[in-house]
């Protein structure tokens, strides 16, 4: 028998003469790996669910003309649109609605009315609650606070004004608009960019709908004339955007008899690094728009993946220590119990790094195998985790599988040491006098 062969054999039979301190050492390398890898696969899990979940509550980039180009007048052409979404989708998935905003009356009093295309909206901010339904040809979706104001339900009728006077200076978004995103993307108010905006633009229409004539108050300000359209659902988000009114972009445009680009541009951005998009977009001058993230959404994103991340190190240290002490005490055990065998063997010539290799190879294989189970059962946990709580199965990571097992053999290797250390440092002649 070659001395590979004799080295395995006395492997194998002292761990068999000893099989529950190996079941011992098995299970704690199990433990640990198991943990570990169910904590790492929800780790890197997770993060990507948290930012789907994140952005089903609205949009985390904003973009909105600027003063310098000629959209700062007219809004955001359906080219430039399609340019944009084109540069946010290149870094990864996108949703995205576009609004147009105009000051409109009913019965005399101001309110803002956005154009939608009702499908993006509806897309975009699934925490919208609407009784009814969206708007569609000849019908408009109203806040919940216009609602409450006018009395209306869904199926009842709404008379909506348009003057050209009260949007003279508010028919594109300006400074005092881009002031509104800039409060929104410090998560001052509503992580709808898009409502808050048209709420600042509902303040100018109360400005410009004061219309004075020798002193007094205009008479055109009490004209109640104007298009009649049937509710067709309320939308309630605790928002900014209860006191909006929203329309197809059709019946806008028909109610104000001009077509023109969008005021505010919301997306929802699957991109890693939102910041560097922000500065793609704003370092092209010539597309006269300004781009902003949302950072009530993101920070709250990063804040939670941060913790989520440190609560990970924090556990895995944890683990990593107790499994040291599983499998050091159940090495030293088995150390304690071969006592007389290792004196035995040292007194017929074996080198203590003979014996040392012996038991760190033995203790590497209870790594192995607690690193292998460890591992699949970890799986099955993250698994399990990720469907109860997102509802969504995640992938086996062969590379951080191997990571786990190599990772579970190193740990019992190191945790073996001090004992090893202890049993090469057995004087045979004590031992032997003992017997």
């Amino acid at each position: 028998m070659t001395n590979t062969g004799m080295f395995f054999r006395m492997l194998f039979s002292a761990v068999f003469r000893r099989r529950s301190r190996a079941v011992m050492a098995v299970v704690a390398s199990l433990v640990g790996a198991a943990t570990l890898f169910c904590l790492a696969m929800i780790c890197i899990a997770v993060p990507q669910q948290m930012n789907e979940e994140m952005r089903a509550y609205g949009a985390n980039l904003i973009v909105t003309p600027t003063e310098s180009g000629a959209d700062g007048k007219n809004g955001i052409d359906s080219a430039m649109v399609e340019h944009t979404t084109e540069m946010v989708a290149a870094k990864g998935t996108e949703k995205h609605a576009a609004y147009r905003y105009e000051n409109v009356r009913v019965n005399a009093a101001p309110y803002v009315m956005a154009g939608i295309d009702a499908a993006e909206v509806k897309n975009l901010n699934h925490h919208w609650v609407v009784d009814g339904k969206w708007p569609s040809a000849g019908k408009v979706l109203i806040g919940r606070d216009v609602a409450d104001a006018m009395g209306l339900e869904v199926g009842g009728r709404i008379t909506i004004g348009y003057r050209a006077s009260d949007n003279a200076s508010t028919s594109a978004p300006s400074d005092e608009g881009a002031g509104s995103a800039n409060a929104e993307t410090e998560g001052e108010t509503s992580n709808n960019t898009g409502s808050q905006q048209s709420a600042n633009s509902s303040t100018s229409g109360q400005t410009s709908g004061q219309q004075t004539q020798d002193g007094r108050v205009s008479s055109d300000i009490m004209d109640t004339s104007g298009t009649e359209f049937r509710v067709s659902g309320i939308v309630d988000t605790g928002g900014s955007e209860d006191s909006i009114i929203y329309a197809t972009n059709d019946d806008v445009a028909k109610l104000t008899g001009t077509t023109r680009g969008v005021d505010v541009i919301e997306y929802s951005a699957g991109t890693e690094d939102l910041n560097a998009l922000v500065k793609s977009i704003n370092a092209m001058t010539s597309m006269h728009v300004k781009a902003q993230p949302v950072t009530k959404i993101t920070s709250s994103d990063t804040r939670i993946i941060t913790m989520l991340q440190t609560l990970f190190w924090i556990v895995s240290l944890v683990v990593l220590v107790l499994t040291l002490v599983g499998v050091g005490t159940t090495i030293s055990s088995i150390v304690s119990q071969r006592r007389n065998e290792i004196g035995l063997r040292k007194a017929l010539g074996a080198s203590s790094a003979a014996i040392g290799i012996e038991f760190y190879v033995e203790s590497a294989m209870y790594g192995l195998i607690g690193g292998l189970l460890g591992t699949a059962i970890g799986f099955g946990l993250a698994q399990w985790l990720c469907v109860a709580v997102f509802n969504r199965s995640i992938g086996f990571n062969w590379w951080l599988a191997a990571g786990s097992v190599i990772l579970a053999s190193l740990v019992a290797v190191i945790a073996s040491i001090p004992p090893v250390h202890r049993a090469t440092r057995i004087d045979p002649a004590v031992v032997l006098r003992e017997e």
